[in-house]
């Protein structure tokens, strides 16, 4: 194998490897406002469709209010004295540097009440196992079957790059 042949496979292999992060628009058209028509669970519906991962962002935008980042009790109660964090210039964003739940509110009053706040359940990073070359596994069918459970990103761009290492090696060998 050339020395061109290994940086691009190499390469190939840590694009695969590279964690991504997304960054989602909280609550999506509407941004961080208070829900219409009092709709108290919207941004825990909108958090509860959307699939959080360690190092994902969450961008709050908002107009005359602010971002608290709570506790679980703050949140149930919609005061906090002593936020975690807390944010009020109107572009607002959080990584999610953990698994785990984050609970957020709005700090305005009367605010949260009507529905400005949200619990959003960030993902542990899968846990991947190596199985030694030499080894058979008896479960073979339910391997196969966890490479459909890849999120659709993360299996098209492994496809895309096995692609690419197939045209590479056809071309240039």
């Amino acid at each position: 194998m050339n020395n061109l042949t290994i940086i691009f496979m190499t390469l190939a292999l840590f694009t695969i490897l590279k964690v991504q992060s997304i960054e989602f628009k909280v609550g999506g058209d509407i941004g961080w406002s208070i829900p219409p028509s009092n709709d108290t669970n919207h941004f825990n519906e909108w958090a509860e469709h959307n699939r959080f991962k360690i190092n994902d962002t969450l961008r709050f935008e908002y107009k005359e209010d602010s971002v608290l980042v709570v506790t679980k009790q703050e949140h149930e109660t919609c005061k906090s004295a002593n936020p975690i964090l807390s944010y009020d210039t109107g572009d607002t964003s959080v990584e999610l540097n953990r698994s785990g739940y984050f609970y957020f509110i709005s700090g305005d009053s009367g605010h949260c009440e009507s529905g400005l706040k949200m619990i959003v359940k960030v993902l542990e990073h899968e846990k991947v196992s190596v199985q030694p070359a030499n080894q058979t596994s008896a479960n073979t069918k339910s391997e196969a079957m966890s490479i459909l459970k890849m999120d659709s990103d993360t299996l098209s761009q492994t496809l895309m790059i096995v692609g690419i290492i197939s045209m590479f090696t056809v071309f240039f060998m």
